[in-house]
């Protein structure tokens, strides 16, 4: 049995998975904003949850928002910055009696698809994703391109391309710099948008859900972000 685990930003899922492919069991929880510690606890519980229900023991490998750098074996440039300079996969090895395996989130969707999904047969795929971060991966002949520093296809973190004056020089972003796509275009992006143009402080899903049903105020904050359409927005 193999045990993925998606460490995002807002969820944390996992999902068992028999040798033929079929899904046996899934399991979801909140992510611990702001907590390492919480983190790998909720992992580790998901994961024992997943082999109590099938009495089954599995690898495991888990999706992270960010890289594991090449020179340290920690994670770097995670949006989910509570884990940045962590020695993540280490402490889920240990933790689980087994090796774990890490990977970029982007890069596994982008390969994901790129062997069955929407661009099966393609020689190059681009996958994006808009969630709590802006992130990407790039798949060149059925592998994916990691780059030098483990970030070959991390965009968000370009400038919004020509940028209106009101626009300049951006909010400020994690990384360090102003103005980064994902600053503009990601969940706490609409988020915070939404929050200043009305007064309301919603999750960006609920702003969608709004904006879908007819609420010309929470519709109007998508259509000033960079995001063509509210059902790109996922958190």
């Amino acid at each position: 049995m193999r045990i993925g685990v998606d460490l995002g930003g807002t969820k944390i899922e996992a999902i068992a998975i028999a040798p033929d492919g079929r899904e046996l069991q899934r399991r979801r929880v909140a992510a611990p904003q702001g907590d390492y510690q919480r983190s790998v606890t909720a992992i580790v519980a998901l994961v024992h949850e997943l082999e109590r229900a099938t009495a089954l023991r599995g690898t495991v490998g888990v999706g992270i928002p960010g890289a594991i750098s090449p020179a340290t074996g920690l994670v770097k440039n995670a949006n989910s910055t509570w884990l940045i300079g962590h020695p993540l996969a280490a402490d889920l090895s240990g933790a689980l009696d087994r090796p774990v395996r890490l990977a970029n989130d982007a890069n596994c969707f982008a390969l994901s698809e790129a062997a069955d999904g929407a661009a099966a047969g393609a020689p190059i795929v681009f996958g994006v994703i808009l969630g709590t971060g802006t992130g990407g991966g790039v798949v060149v002949d059925g592998r994916i391109v990691e780059g030098r520093n483990r970030i070959a296809g991390e965009w968000g973190h370009n400038p919004l391309p020509a940028p209106n004056d009101d626009e300049r020089p951006g909010p400020p972003c994690y990384c360090g710099r102003r103005g980064c796509i994902e600053t503009f275009l990601s969940g706490p992006a609409l988020r915070r948008d939404h929050h200043a143009a009305t007064g309301e402080d919603l999750p960006a899903m609920e702003i969608a859900a709004r904006a879908e049903g007819g609420d010309t105020g929470a519709g109007s904050s998508p259509a000033r972000s960079p995001a063509s359409s509210t059902s790109s927005i996922r958190t």
